[in-house]
């Protein structure tokens, strides 16, 4: 009746439903792994569990997790390699059915040898160099330069790009697209600021905002387009306890669009991804590849979308 309900009839299987209840039968799916090789559970490696945008792009793996009748492991790699290799370890041994996880680094051998072993993998958030596994991604290249095209149109001049570290790849493309939408408009180079980071955390955002009031008044950028929106709420924070407005004295442009961005003190204008479907697009990907032997790798690019609010207007 457990495994294969659909062949038992309803009489039947409420009988066995009410005396499993009596007894306090707890179904053993240790054992039943052991039998069919793989347990019912997906996996996602996050890379920084205190970033909502991972979180939304879980809700949508777990939608579709809980579509095909499975569980979801969250696990969290906090940007470190050695913990990313641990967790791929452990969900391996757990005999998960597949794993979703957005890589320290999306070309890691790590990767190569768990799905040589036979354990689906989806890339998320990243893109590989070759074209062996599922990815699901945003072209964040396109995305910098929407941030950077609309400040330019806003009539700013000087921009800080807010961000880092700039070994993540998403960080890398987001000011990729931001130099290229500078150079585009024809602009001085050196009036396009970098300003790094050491995490896309509120705190830093913060920092970031005391570093750019302490430069002289004639070369502080007039807008900064932040990498994510922990970063550019942070910055928010900062400006507007330092007495500067928002967006009068410094216009400001996020990036991934977290419910949090239009519930800000100024609403704050952002780059939106859609982490819900990242995710539940990457969830359906493995899935596939777990049960369809003629599954073939997908490459899925989404298009992000600017949305502008009351820090840049």
């Amino acid at each position: 009746m457990l495994n294969r309900p659909d062949r038992v009839s309803p009489g039947t299987r409420e009988r066995v439903e009410r005396v499993m209840a009596e007894l306090g039968f707890v179904r053993n799916e240790s054992a039943r792994q052991l039998r069919v090789g793989k347990s019912r559970t997906l996996a996602y490696v996050v890379l920084d569990a205190g970033n909502p945008f991972f979180t939304d792009v879980a809700a949508g793996i777990d939608d579709a997790a809980d579509d095909a009748d499975l569980s979801l492991f969250l696990c969290n790699s906090a940007n470190r390699a050695d913990r990313e290799a641990a967790h791929l370890t452990l969900l391996e041994q757990q005999r998960v059915q597949g794993i979703l996880i957005t890589p320290v680094d999306p070309d890691a051998a790590a990767l190569d040898q768990v799905a040589r072993r036979g354990t689906p993998i989806v890339v998320v958030d990243r893109t590989r160099r070759l074209e062996d596994f599922c990815t699901v991604a945003v072209d964040d290249v396109l995305g910098g330069r929407l941030a950077v095209e609309h400040l330019v149109d806003r009539g700013h001049r000087r921009i800080a790009v807010v961000g880092g570290p700039t070994s993540i790849g998403q960080v890398q493309d987001r000011y990729a697209g931001a130099r290229a939408a500078w150079t585009d408009a024809g602009l001085d180079p050196d009036d396009l600021v970098p300003l790094e980071t050491d995490a896309m955390t509120v705190a830093e955002g913060r920092s970031a905002g005391e570093r750019l009031a302490g430069l002289a008044a004639r070369r502080r950028p007039t807008a900064a387009f932040c990498v994510n929106d922990l970063l550019a709420l942070g910055l928010l924070q900062q400006s507007i306890g330092s007495g500067r407005s928002v967006p009068g004295d410094l216009a400001i442009v996020g990036y991934d669009d977290i419910e949090f961005a239009a519930a800000a003190a100024v609403p704050l204008t952002s780059v939106r991804q859609p982490r819900h479907q990242l995710g539940r697009t990457a969830a359906s990907l493995v899935l596939d590849e777990s049960t369809n032997p003629d599954h073939r790798h997908q490459q899925v690019t989404f298009t992000p979308e600017l949305v502008a609010r009351a820090s840049t207007l």
